[in-house]
């Protein structure tokens, strides 16, 4: 909200000029803080909108587990309060959420927020253990939710009358935990909750229309770390297909679908974002803003964020 309203930010600036060039029609936005009035929400739109970006008339943000205490010990460190020890990693309530901002009209009244679905409640859940018994301990898993930051699913109302289900999510990284991998065992459930969804085996119903899944896996299907049979899973789900789209700046560096671009030699870049529209969706374009080195917006997709802007068109 300070940074919105003081208009000063790099960061910032160059998120709306990433924004404005891309000019999505729907657009998802991870690591954005939630607040429950949702005043930065409208605040970055408006001001994103006065800069000559696109207008979004209709917002979605659902409180995210980031930040949300627990008052217990949740990484088995021995201490408490810490941003590891809320419901996800945060050291405030709603850090580093998500938002989700469109040009058609979001049916707001009619989403469904996964996200106090608890971890232990998932069907084959791999939930962690030391030496057999529950990591940290069985208070912990007795109240810990699967998502870490949220799962959602928004539907959009497409000019025809139809639903287009947008299914959110970010997954925690799999990394930064200790033998028992607590991370890693959660991203890759995360990354399951969908494939689970689509085939009717959680206990809620899958979605009624078509779907787009998108948002952060955290989960590379070839390179890096974490359980890769996971985002291996999603991405062969025969209700989903994957356009996997391509930028000219990931290209020049390897392989040129990956999203992110963190520090060598370890993770490095990696493909971590998706959009995968259903299998039924004519997609007719997809990219990754991540412009070659020197071209126009290279500058401005670096300064907006590591990970780059993922898009695809869809002919509806």
């Amino acid at each position: 909200m300070r940074d919105v309203l003081r208009g000063e930010d790099e960061q910032l600036g160059a998120v709306f000029a990433v924004i404005t060039e891309t000019r999505p029609d729907i657009l998802l936005i991870q690591d954005f803080d939630y607040d429950y009035d949702g005043h930065a929400l409208t605040a970055f739109r408006d001001a994103l909108a006065a800069s000559g970006g696109p207008q979004y008339p209709y917002l979605f943000a659902a409180r995210p587990n980031s930040g949300m205490a627990t008052g217990l010990d949740m990484d088995g460190n021995g201490r408490l309060g810490e941003a590891r020890d809320a419901q996800g990693y945060g050291r405030f309530n709603g850090q580093g959420g998500m938002a989700i901002l469109s040009r058609l009209p979001l049916e707001t009244g009619a989403a469904r927020d996964f996200s106090t679905f608890l971890w232990r409640d998932f069907p084959g859940a791999i939930l962690p253990q030391v030496n057999g018994a529950p990591f940290p301990s069985p208070a912990a898993q007795a109240v810990q939710r699967l998502s870490s930051i949220g799962h959602w699913d928004v539907p959009v109302r497409l000019p025809d009358g139809r639903a287009l289900h947008l299914l959110a999510f970010h997954a925690t990284t799999p990394v930064y935990d200790g033998d028992e991998d607590r991370n890693g065992r959660r991203n890759h459930d995360e990354v399951m909750f969908w494939p689970l969804l689509l085939d009717g085996a959680l206990p809620f119903i899958p979605p009624d229309g078509p779907v787009v899944v998108l948002g952060d896996a955290n989960l590379d299907p070839e390179d890096g770390e974490g359980r890769q049979a996971a985002i291996h899973a999603l991405l062969a789900h025969p209700a989903l297909q994957d356009p996997a789209p391509k930028s000219a700046g990931a290209g020049e560096l390897g392989d040129a679908t990956d999203s992110v671009d963190w520090d060598e030699p370890r993770p490095g870049n990696l493909r971590v974002d998706y959009v995968l529209p259903s299998a039924e969706l004519n997609v007719i374009g997809t990219g990754v803003f991540w412009p070659a080195a020197g071209a126009p917006g290279a500058n401005e997709a670096a300064t907006a964020s590591r990970h780059r802007l993922v898009w695809v068109d869809l002919d509806l």
